[in-house]
């Protein structure tokens, strides 16, 4: 969760709280970071996040950065617009979930902003409470099914909705300095155990095995655009090759990799290069909607 700096608005309007959300969808690619719930309020945001790879730290300086250079392009304006670092609380699985989640989607009913939550757009309540498709980068069925029903289970979420918050987390929300873990005594011993021996987050050779390798990805690549491999991993000076870029751009991410290790994949001497390629791509992109939807479609 995080809020405003002095405790002002974050979003200002629609096209803000859309932005948000685009740059929880790229967080999703990038860092294989899964959104269970979120509630965007006026001045504040709430998330329950699971991150397989461990690195909540560096999808969370995503996006608090670019969700802050798009505020400030949307503003005019520019300068810090959080408070500071995000607060996050260590939960444990299959334990405190749904009730997260419903302390979550009730902020807006606690803050009388809304008398039935189905009226407020910028929560996932509506895909948990309703059967509607919902975006690819949200996975609500994991706290849907802790409530162990299979039938009728959006109904069931509105009806546990309604009961009001659990005490024990609102108690644990109203402390002034809340502990970095929430659950049982064994987990909450074994999180501070971990974090000793490790220091936070997985290491480089754990996370490697979630990573997508780059050769799979160039691969995708190749198959959607209709060309060969080689041709992809093979530059020529002066020359635009549009494939080629994509392939990186897919790399960093989809991949997460280093801009070294792309520049090394494509034969390139300077990962500042790399990085050049991709801004020129992302400035193409925005004007070019076919050709950003192929490469949603590679990835």
């Amino acid at each position: 969760m995080n809020r405003g700096r002095g405790r002002q608005k974050i979003f200002h309007g629609q096209e803000y709280y859309e932005e948000f959300l685009c740059t929880l969808e790229e967080a999703h690619k990038r860092f294989g970071v899964e959104i269970q719930c979120y509630c965007l309020m006026s001045n504040h945001y709430h998330l329950l996040i699971k991150t397989p790879e461990g690195n909540l730290g560096r999808a969370m300086r995503h996006i608090s950065g670019v969700y802050t250079q798009r505020h400030n392009r949307l503003r005019k304006t520019d300068g810090p617009l959080f408070r500071g670092r995000y607060k996050a609380i260590l939960i444990e699985e299959d334990s405190y979930q749904l009730q997260l989640s419903r302390y979550i989607h009730r902020n807006p009913l606690e803050a009388k902003i809304v008398s039935n939550l189905k009226d407020y757009p910028w929560s996932s309540y509506q895909y948990y409470a309703m059967k509607r498709a919902y975006p690819a980068w949200l996975y609500p069925q994991e706290v849907l099914d802790q409530l162990q029903v299979k039938a009728k289970v959006h109904a069931r979420y509105r009806a546990f909705i309604e009961l009001g918050i659990d005490e024990e987390i609102k108690q644990f929300y109203n402390k002034g300095n809340m502990a970095p873990y929430l659950g049982s005594e064994v987990f909450r011993s074994w999180a501070y155990d971990q974090r000793e021996k490790e220091g936070g987050e997985v290491t480089e050779k754990e996370k490697y095995h979630f990573k997508p390798d780059m050769d799979k990805l160039i691969k995708q690549v190749s198959v959607v655009f209709e060309v060969t491999v080689k041709s992809i991993l093979t530059g020529k000076r002066g020359s635009t090759n549009h494939p080629r870029w994509i392939a990186m751009y897919v790399c960093q991410e989809q991949g997460d990799h280093r801009l070294i290790d792309i520049a090394r994949k494509f034969g390139l001497k300077r990962s500042g290069s790399v990085a050049s390629i991709i801004t020129k791509l992302k400035k193409m992109l925005q004007a070019d909607k076919k050709l950003a939807a192929r490469i949603n479609k590679s990835i």
